[in-house]
């Protein structure tokens, strides 16, 4: 037992490497693990504390986990075994599509890089952009069900929605997004999972995907997650809000149950002054195709712009960003009052909501107003006096400053821009610019549209 043993050095170093890597993996680790799980439990505890409602049990499960249950839900192996079935695959084949789909959907979700790191480049996105004005969330979000799931459903204007919204909520819950396939780019992908947000495949006729999709939607609902979800589908092309897609809610309402927790929609109406998208969107509009793509040529070349007009003092920003939240919307309550009534009445109430709810800023005021034809200066003060008036009778809420800065803040951008112009016969839209001088007047537009088809 206490007799020399000669071994080669290389075996000496192998054996002592391995014995390091089990302390590693057994003592190590482990240890460390534990140090850093305790201190990120106290953190999310500390942070539950001032949140109206508190980060849900489901959005901090490990990602891996959430695939599991997902894929091993006995709806999706239904959805596997059927699957097989019409197409004549094994099933191991259409579990393991099953599988990556759930791959792709589960989001996971980092408390740190979420209220660390997102919602103060957030913030500070927004007010560098914008002066941002904000509606009473209060009153929509007061006297909810503080066990019922909250989702808000939100009229898409703009890529900025998504940095927007994450600011406002940001002291009241962690939302989870459904974003497109634009986001499915590394690394941003990492980074919008880790912040939370499930990624769908738009028009996807797979119906193993579908399924798939739903049960994630369903089991996140029904487990409380608050969701922001843009039931147009894609951004705007015409600047109005447009008609509800039935995928997300269909999922929600076919997985409802009204013995169990609630699940409550808020209306939420952005508008901006400046629509950073605005003359892709336009150009989509006219071409009839709503899927566009900006060159990351031009994307990295408008960014460049901006930041060198701000570091030489002349980037005022692009004018006002308002938020405003329109009544809440009880699931069990709406299938209370009429079990008959189906997903796309729900639909098709919503986006009402939500355009009744869009604020009416300085641009699209002075936009609207030059729909009409040319103006001659003097006269636009009022006009655009009427028109409020005619907004506030009809509901609307205004986010605008006293008539002198309104017109400054709503003429001025629109000159700058091109799209309007002095003339002999007063202010008049220049030729060719007629599609973008209705993208922003469409808001306003809408409201009466609305009012007089209701009113008649």
């Amino acid at each position: 037992m206490t007799s020399t043993v000669e071994i080669p050095l290389w075996l000496l170093v192998l054996i002592l490497l391995f014995a390091a890597i089990t302390f590693a993996s057994h003592f190590l680790f482990p240890s460390v693990r534990w140090f850093f799980r305790g201190r990120v439990e106290r953190a999310i505890a500390r942070l539950n504390q001032r949140l109206e409602r508190p980060i849900e049990p489901f959005k901090l499960m490990r990602r891996q986990d959430k695939i599991v249950r997902l894929i091993y839900d006995p709806a999706v192996i239904q959805a596997v075994v059927d699957h097989a079935r019409e197409t004549g695959v094994p099933e191991s084949v259409s579990f393991e599509a099953a599988k990556r789909y759930a791959r792709e959907i589960v989001p996971g979700f980092s408390t740190l890089l979420y209220f660390g790191v997102a919602i103060r480049l957030a913030r500070w996105l927004s007010k560098l952009l914008y002066r941002v004005r904000i509606g009473r969330i209060d009153a929509a979000l007061n006297g909810l069900d503080p066990e019922a799931t909250v989702i808000f459903v939100i009229n898409h204007r703009s890529n900025m929605d998504y940095v927007l919204v994450t600011w406002l909520v940001a002291q009241r819950s962690a939302m989870s997004y459904a974003v497109g396939e634009w986001a499915r780019v590394w690394p941003l992908s990492r980074l919008i999972r880790a912040m939370g947000a499930y990624f769908i495949r738009r028009n996807s006729g797979n119906p193993l995907y579908r399924r798939v999709l739903a049960r994630y939607v369903q089991m996140a609902t029904a487990e409380g997650t608050t969701q922001a979800v843009f039931p147009e589908g894609g951004l705007s092309p015409d600047g109005r809000v447009g008609a509800a897609r039935m995928g997300l809610l269909h999922y929600i309402v076919s997985g409802f149950n009204p013995a169990g927790r609630d699940v409550v929609f808020v209306p939420v109406g952005l508008c901006y002054d400046r629509v950073l998208e605005d003359r892709l969107l336009t150009e989509a509009g006219k071409s009839g195709k709503r899927r566009f793509r900006a060159k990351p040529v031009t994307i990295a070349r408008f960014i460049a712009r901006m930041l060198w007009r701000k570091l030489r003092g002349r980037f005022a920003g692009f004018g006002t960003a308002a938020v405003g939240f329109g009544p809440p919307v009880s699931l069990r309550h709406w299938l209370e009052t009429a079990p008959d009534r189906t997903t796309e009445a729900l639909g098709a109430d919503l986006m009402a909501r939500i355009a009744q709810s869009v604020p009416v800023i300085p641009v699209p005021l002075v936009a609207s107003v030059m729909m009409e034809g040319p103006v001659a200066e003097a006269d636009l003060p009022a006009k655009l006096e009427d028109l409020m008036a005619r907004m506030k009778d009809e509901g609307r809420a205004l986010r605008v400053p006293e008539i002198s800065k309104l017109i400054e803040q709503g003429l001025r951008p629109l000159v700058a821009r091109g799209v309007l112009a002095q003339t002999p016969a007063g202010l008049a839209v220049v030729p060719g610019q007629e599609p973008l001088l209705a993208f922003y007047a469409a808001t306003v537009l809408q409201s009466i549209d609305m009012h007089s088809a209701t009113a008649s």
